[in-house]
This record gives C-alpha cells, structure tokens and sequence, in this order.
C-alpha cells in the first residue's frame, strides 16, 4: 500500500442488476468514508469475478494498473438445480485460492441466499448492508497487508 490514501477494485457481478446496485452502493460509501479510491468493472455473473480478478492482477504485473485491495460483489441465488452449489462454491473456492496464494486484500460481498427477499434484505444499505461490510473487510485486509510490509 501506498502512502497514499488506498486503492480499490471493485468487481461486481450483474446477473441480478438491482441486488448489485444495492451492493454496490454499500460499498462505495463505505470507501468514500473511508476516503479511499475506486476503480468499479461489472461482469456478467458471479463465476466470471475470479477471472476479472486474474485480469486485474495481470494487469497489475504490467503496470498497466495499480490497487491495494479488491471488493467482489454479487448474488446467488438458489434455484431447483444444482447450479447454485456450483456458481457458490467454485467463485468462493477461487476467490479465496487467489487471495491465499497472492496474499491479496479482498472483501467478499458475494451474496448466497435462498430467495429475493434474502438478497434484498442483506444487499440494502438501510439494513444488512453486505456491500458496505465487504468494502470495510478489504479496507481491513489493505491495512493487515500494509502492518506486514506487504
């Protein structure tokens, strides 16, 4: 991390626009508080953010582009088939994988709910507020990385 006021990436996952709205602006008023800084890109749906995060990272290995942390939000929720262990599972296994194995800062805003009204319920800044909560756990992370000289 830089002296400077810290640098976020923000990956939001689509499928469900208003649910990632909601995250979203969780999250970014979170940062804002913070007085941190954010870049935001969406992607269609929650198993294409850890790819985004690959791309980010090997831009970061060019120079292309610089952040301290990551925030990745999105939603799933369960149907009548096995999809949903599938999208839950194997974007939460990657996100993680990545985070371990880089020692990247990332908050994870990745809803898994059973219906709408879960989704809402935890995405609104008014109650849950899951994406304020991820931003703040990147944050978090960003400074544990920094304390290891990271």
């Amino acid at each position: 991390m830089s002296d400077s006021a810290p640098h976020l990436l923000i990956i939001d996952a689509r499928f469900y626009e208003d649910i990632s709205d909601e995250l979203f602006n969780g999250a970014k008023g979170a940062i804002e508080a913070a007085g941190a800084t954010f870049d935001r890109i969406s992607v269609p749906g929650v198993l294409e953010i850890p790819a985004a995060l690959s791309m980010a990272l090997a831009a970061m290995d060019e120079d292309e582009v610089s952040y301290d942390g990551f925030v990745v939000l999105g939603c799933v929720i369960r149907g009548e088939t096995s999809h949903y262990d599938i999208v839950a599972n194997e974007s939460a296994r990657a996100i993680m994988d990545m985070a371990v194995i880089e020692s990247l800062a990332i908050g994870n805003g990745i809803l898994t709910v059973e219906n709408d009204a879960q989704a809402y319920a935890r995405a609104r800044v008014s109650e849950k507020n899951k994406g304020g909560a991820a931003a703040e756990a990147a944050l978090a992370m960003v400074a544990l990385r920094s304390k290891f000289g990271l």
